[in-house]
């Protein structure tokens, strides 16, 4: 059958996850469209691998996704007769790696932990990751079994204009989320993995894609930037992210509600369209 010509590409905490309980029940009448017409619904978040996989798990999914802020693209075995041609095989997956590997970013924070105060998902125990993230004890431990980045939060005081500069000198950048600042790999970010998967798709469907991305923190600006249409969901607090382009959407409410409202009104509007 034919590639479809339209991807969603969505975060998950405070997008499709609602932010307090991590809920998707408001997105069920979205997801259920998506299904039906059998869009790709690729997850850009910076949970990792295995967080991912329980969460599709859950949602009855098994589609590519892009874990840990853009340092890998994961695309499942069999997907779709999916061609790649880039990437490395770790069953059951193709994998195209943008990020560093986690032994180096603890590396880098270990030699620079008498300069710089700052407690990684690394440093904190399962019990403190989930206080602070209000998972499940079982969740946190997945939280916590990263491969390319470390979330992490400084101490009061700590100066992150130096820590960036020499973090940058060592191959690394920082970038923030929801709840956690990340130390990634210098050369990912959310945008470039994204235009990958389209990519891919777009050359399996021997067409242009329209894309959609969906996002509401500063570690989806490269996202938002790049695809066609543009949503951006509120913040609990009604704050919302600013990302310099004119055609952007708002959705109507945070969380999976807002979600649900605007991935409806979208595949209307490009049904209506022809799309």
């Amino acid at each position: 059958h034919r590639f479809p010509r339209i991807a969603l590409f969505t975060d998950l905490d405070g997008c499709l996850l609602d932010h307090a309980d991590y809920s998707f029940e408001a997105a069920r009448p979205a997801l259920a469209r998506i299904r039906e017409r059998g869009i790709p619904l690729i997850f850009a978040t910076s949970k990792t691998r295995l967080e991912v996989e329980q969460l599709q798990h859950r949602m009855g999914l098994r589609e590519p996704f892009i874990a840990e802020n853009g340092a890998a693209l994961f695309f499942p075995d069999d997907y779709r007769s999916l061609r790649i041609d880039a990437g490395f095989r770790q069953p059951p997956y193709t994998v195209i790696q943008l990020g560093a590997s986690y032994a180096e970013i603890r590396r880098f924070i270990y030699t620079t932990r008498n300069q710089f105060r700052i407690r990684g998902l690394g440093d904190m125990s399962v019990a403190e990751v989930a206080e602070l993230t209000r998972l499940s004890a079982s969740q946190a431990a997945l939280a916590r079994q990263r491969e390319f980045t470390e979330p992490f939060v400084p101490e009061p005081q700590t100066d992150l204009v130096a820590f960036e500069k020499l973090a940058a000198a060592h191959g690394l950048q920082l970038t923030q989320g929801g709840r956690f600042y990340h130390l990634i790999g210098i050369r990912q970010d959310k945008g470039a993995a994204v235009r990958i998967a389209a990519e891919v798709f777009a050359k399996n469907a021997g067409t242009a894609i329209t894309t959609i991305g969906i996002g509401d923190s500063a570690n989806d600006l490269s996202m938002l930037a790049w695809v066609d249409i543009p949503v951006v969901i509120p913040r609990p607090d009604g704050t919302l992210l600013t990302i310099g382009r004119t055609e952007v959407r708002t959705a109507p409410a945070p969380g999976s509600a807002g979600w649900n409202a605007a991935v409806l009104e979208i595949l209307e509007e490009l049904t209506t369209n022809g799309a």
